[in-house]
């Protein structure tokens, strides 16, 4: 072999270095970007998992209200009924005393 020869095989080893090292500087950044892509479509997926989760916590919530609420409305509807029940008839009865009162007097 002669020096032209070693020197021709010495530079094609060197651009195949090169191309080597090119090749896995961009595999690198391929992954680099791959994985940055994914960690944000984990964080973004999980953010919308703790979305949903608050949303059915809240709607949970607010139907244990309104069936609290429910309630407290028709035990104050029972009361109020009663209570109108109750004055209609001590209307009468206040009537006659006042009117025996003055019959009286």
């Amino acid at each position: 072999m002669g020096m032209s020869e070693v020197l021709r095989s010495i530079k094609n080893a060197e651009q195949e270095a090169e191309k080597r090292l090119s090749d896995a500087q961009e595999e690198a950044s391929k992954i680099l970007s791959d994985a940055r892509r994914k960690s944000s479509e984990v964080v973004q997926n999980a953010a919308d998992e703790t979305v949903t989760l608050t949303q059915g916590i809240l709607d949970d919530a607010r139907s244990k209200a309104q069936v609290e609420a429910d309630a407290v409305k028709s035990t104050g509807a029972k009361e109020v009924a009663n209570i109108e029940s109750n004055s209609a008839s001590n209307q009468d009865k206040a009537v006659q005393m006042v009117v025996d009162a003055l019959t009286s007097a």
